[in-house]
């Protein structure tokens, strides 16, 4: 038991920081390449495509594969639509906008809501602890927030980007939520692997409707950072925090991926030349404090 919790915890840890790669992948494209938001999160997943499609047909032949009936049919689709494909749209059309690690910031704001969700829907009850938590993650992004203002007041773009990566962490949110009532019935392997197919058919009919066909005749630049965005940020890190909830449970892995923005914001700095300053770092702390609060109560409760 002791064994599959630290498993659980490693694997989540490596994830996270997969994760964290993404913000600084897309804004190094976007600097270095005349790619759009759509277009290249049509490359990213169709790299990806493959190896979800391979894990779909590995658990489908596996004796002891749970046949989804027609409502977890609909549930998988739904989240992958409207929880991941909506939430990755609008994070790389923020990023065109703002910083790695503001956004990494903003977007750390989901598992409050997860918690406002879980609270609203199904009834559970936000402590006195958690209250606290909520005040410190929201103090701490506000505070970051202004800091990261006197940078890039005058940046066009910058509150429309702040709105879209705001959405993005609600929606993510509500598929956080899903995820954590639906991995313990269908397995995560089989549940990463559906809602990821679900996720990439809105990506790749997005991209047909709306797609900048053009982008495809302007050089092999565009398509490496697809690859990095496909195998790096996306196929290794979705499948390592699927077995980390499936160990440890979804609010200890919202907890321990409080590595992210921490991830993200040095990622920023020596790759991006993003400052680093003094209102960003205390935001930093206070979110993370505030998200490790978030879930404290019910860790205790299941005794994870």
């Amino acid at each position: 038991m002791k064994r599959s919790i630290s498993l659980g915890i490693l694997l989540t840890v490596i994830g996270s920081i997969f994760f964290s790669t993404k913000a600084v992948i897309v804004k190094y494209a976007f600097s270095r390449t005349p790619v759009d938001a759509v277009s290249l999160l049509a490359v990213r997943m169709l790299f990806s495509l493959p190896f979800y499609i391979a894990a779909a047909w590995i658990t489908s032949r596996k004796k002891d594969n749970v046949k989804m009936t027609r409502h977890q049919w609909l549930i998988v689709i739904s989240l992958g639509l409207f929880g991941y494909y909506l939430s990755s749209l609008f994070d790389f059309m923020g990023l065109k906008y703002i910083s790695a690690g503001l956004e990494r910031l903003i977007l750390f704001l989901y598992p409050t809501f997860v918690a406002l969700i879980n609270a609203a829907v199904f009834k559970e009850k936000i402590t006195k602890l958690q209250k606290i938590a909520l005040l410190l993650t929201y103090g701490g992004i506000l505070l970051a927030y202004i800091g990261e203002l006197a940078f890039n007041v005058h940046t066009s773009g910058f509150f429309l980007g702040s709105l879209l990566i705001f959405i993005c962490s609600l929606t993510f949110a509500v598929y956080v939520v899903g995820s954590g009532r639906m991995i313990p019935v269908l397995g995560a392997t089989k549940f990463t692997a559906y809602v990821m197919l679900a996720s990439t058919s809105g990506v790749f009919l997005n991209f047909l409707l709306a797609g900048n066909y053009t982008i495809l005749n302007s050089g092999k630049d565009f398509l490496w950072y697809g690859l990095l965005l496909g195998i790096i940020a996306t196929v290794i890190p979705s499948f390592l925090i699927s077995f980390g909830t499936k160990q440890v449970g979804a609010n200890n892995v919202a907890i321990i991926s409080s590595i992210g923005p921490v991830s993200t914001i040095l990622q920023a700095h020596f790759i991006l030349d993003e400052p680093i300053f003094a209102a960003q770092i205390i935001g930093t702390l206070m979110v993370v404090s505030g998200v490790v609060l978030t879930g404290w109560k019910r860790n205790t409760k299941t005794g994870h």
